[in-house]
């Protein structure tokens, strides 16, 4: 653990400002406000009538944050130099696109629908939405890897940790909020996401779970190389720890689907392992965390449960 704090505090001696961070939380309120008291995702993101107008939407939702973010830097960080660099400007206005897209990739759905009906294919499309989201989004990173740094550094994130016995430890001191956490009502309402299997007329139910559990985790995959991997480290060389807060920023908006505590604490996450991810230039600590917390929170929903029905 001595290792993350030290992460920790050389980030906060060499990036902290506090009027700074003070307009970035505002930034986040009025969003996360906006949010859950009058449907900011569902009225300007989700609620499109054309595929084209949700893609749009969604690339608004994660980009304004995003580049917001970036562009107060300007009134408060010396060295600014990285606006005048082009890689800066594509990657500042391909990740939200890239992260849209695959919300709104249902392409192969159709195929789907004509192998499955009725409840199979509630499970599968689920199943097969999770693995085929992850593949949209990680080849078009691994194609700006292969243009952008495959010279200078491995597949973004890919590089070993030197001990995986830090990320356990803070796995295990998220273990008290999680039950915290899965004693309240907004939770239980999404978690655990395997509960809707219940409701389903299938044979072999025991397997599913456990496919559908993976199939959910494998997410997870994307969903780091994505933020810790490609955001953080194709930005190192370009801006240095000045994109963490930035990424943080973006990370919290895909969350504004979910209980509102967990859309405000990604960001505190996003911080903490954006700031791991940038030191390590691996992603494996921050999966292990990210696996861990969703898997246990799975298990959490199932509790609270069985809890509130006794």
């Amino acid at each position: 653990m001595s290792s993350v704090f030290k992460y920790i505090r050389e980030f906060y001696n060499k990036e902290f400002n506090l009027y700074y961070f003070l307009l970035i939380l505002l930034l986040l309120g009025t969003v996360i406000y906006l949010n859950y008291w009058h449907s900011l995702e569902n009225r300007f993101a989700a609620g499109g009538k054309t595929w084209f107008s949700n893609f749009a939407g969604y690339w608004l939702l994660y980009f304004i944050p995003f580049a917001t973010a970036f562009f107060l830097q300007l009134f408060f960080c010396k060295d600014c130099s990285y606006f005048k660099n082009y890689w800066f400007w594509i990657i500042l206005f391909l990740a939200p696109a890239f992260f849209s897209f695959r919300v709104n990739f249902n392409f192969h759905q159709p195929a789907i629908k004509k192998i499955w009906s009725v409840d199979e294919l509630q499970f599968w499309l689920r199943c097969i939405n999770w693995v085929v989201r992850v593949f949209v989004l990680l080849i078009p990173v691994f194609i700006i890897w292969l243009i952008k740094d495959k010279s200078n550094q491995p597949f973004y994130g890919t590089r070993a940790l030197d001990s995986i016995k830090p990320y356990l430890i803070m796995l295990l001191i998220m273990i008290p909020l999680l039950v915290i956490a899965s004693t309240q009502k907004d939770f239980l309402s999404m978690y655990p996401k395997a509960k809707f299997l219940t409701n389903l007329q299938m044979g072999h139910q025991k397997w599913r779970y456990v496919l559908y559990e993976l199939c959910y985790g494998f997410d997870f995959v994307s969903i780091e190389f994505f933020f810790r991997g490609f955001l953080i480290l194709s930005l190192v060389k370009i801006c240095g720890p000045h994109c963490i807060i930035p990424v943080a920023c973006f990370y919290c908006t895909i969350h504004l689907g979910k209980p509102m505590a967990e859309a405000i604490s990604s960001f505190w996450g996003g911080i903490l392992l954006g700031i791991i991810s940038y030191n390590t230039g691996s992603i494996w600590g921050g999966l292990i965390i990210h696996l861990g917390i969703a898997w246990f929170m799975e298990v959490g929903g199932w509790l609270g449960a069985l809890l509130k029905n006794k």
